[in-house]
């Protein structure tokens, strides 16, 4: 998620994660300043840049006037992320990521102290974004994304199975790379006709397939939101799956897009809390502190996200629910994706990719 307007750490982090090598075995170290060391302090892996920015006014320096304890936000892969656990030597207290990524270390999350919360009611936690050890941050989507200049809202494509129909509807497409760590192969199963609530577990050879259908049409298979972004805009491909926080930033930059919400598919970023977090009980109260309904409305609003509690939902201008997933819109017209199944299988669909981009 992360350079302008999303998530894009997760996109390192999830290239990491297809490389069947493995992680480095030595473990990152966190440097801390002296000056930071003899303070109460949690760390966070974080993914770094605008989205950084926004958190410090927003959320980081706020926590330290009312609790007086330091938030020290770490930009680092998962890579390095699996070697520290490796090791043993825990530098991070808390990692902001996909819930899928988070799940692959299941065993060394703590359980998350919801009856010790005091900035946030855990009842006003969506029950799809709270799990014992980890906890919904915002939510953003996979969407169908189009340039104003070749589509408009009536004849653009509806359904996945028009976008695949590249006859009937003629014009450019792009898809998602296995760069980004999850190739849209929900898309590929709901255009090839299996219903949104059939689609777990995803069946890889009839989703390869299906792309393979479509591969004639694609310009290109886009390897970062910038990129699907930019290929939109310059009409290199007049319809894409894109991240809506990326394509929402570009509308906002002037660029003739829009989005069609239907079958969008929602991408939960989230937090959990190490085991071993040496700072355990600080990190527990800087989860809590995220959730509350200030920093999760105005979050929203800063980065055209959807946030997990109902109060906060609540709280937005219709004008900013309208650019969001979640509510009627994703109960109407999306899903969310199975973070178990995609921490459980993203190796074996690198694997499957590669060989079907060697023999397609």
């Amino acid at each position: 998620m992360k350079t302008n307007n999303e998530p894009r750490a997760n996109t390192i982090s999830r290239r990491s994660m297809l490389k069947l090598a493995g992680a480095a075995v030595v473990a990152p170290m966190i440097w801390v300043p002296n000056a930071e060391a003899a303070q109460e302090r949690v760390v966070i892996r974080s993914p770094g840049g605008a989205y950084d920015d926004i958190r410090r006014k927003l959320i980081y320096d706020p926590f330290t006037e009312q609790t007086g304890i330091r938030v020290i936000p770490v930009a680092t892969t998962t890579g390095k992320l699996e070697a520290m656990l490796k090791s043993g030597n825990i530098e991070i207290d808390i990692i902001d990521n996909d819930d899928s990524v988070l799940l692959q270390w299941e065993d060394e999350l703590a359980p998350l102290d919801y009856a010790s919360f005091k900035f946030t009611d855990p009842a006003d936690i969506l029950p799809e974004y709270k799990h014992e050890n980890y906890v919904g941050n915002f939510v953003y989507a996979d969407v169908m994304g189009y340039n104003k200049e070749k589509w408009n809202k009536d004849n653009v494509p509806k359904t996945w199975a028009d976008f695949w129909d590249y006859k009937k509807f003629p014009s450019t497409r792009a898809l998602a790379d296995i760069d980004t760590g999850g190739p849209n192969i929900e898309f590929a199963l709901l255009a090839d006709g299996v219903p949104v609530d059939k689609l777990y577990p995803l069946d890889l050879p009839r989703a390869f397939k299906s792309l393979s259908r479509i591969r004639p049409a694609i310009a290109k298979f886009w390897s970062s939101g910038a990129l699907s972004v930019q290929m939109l805009s310059t009409r290199e491909a007049d319809l894409s799956s894109v991240w809506s926080t990326r394509i929402l930033k570009g509308i906002e930059n002037g660029a003739p897009l829009a989005i069609n919400w239907n079958q969008h598919s929602v991408h939960v970023q989230a937090y959990s809390i190490l085991k071993k977090a040496k700072n355990l009980e600080n990190a527990q109260k800087l989860v809590d502190f995220c959730l509350s309904k200030d920093v999760q409305s105005k979050f929203s609003s800063l980065w055209n996200s959807g946030p997990v509690t109902k109060t906060a939902y609540e709280a937005l201008t219709p004008e900013l629910r309208e650019k969001i997933p979640g509510g009627d819109r994703t109960r109407e017209h999306g899903f969310l994706l199975d973070a178990r199944w995609w921490a459980k299988n993203r190796s074996e669909v690198g694997k499957e990719w590669a060989k079907w981009a060697l023999n397609a």
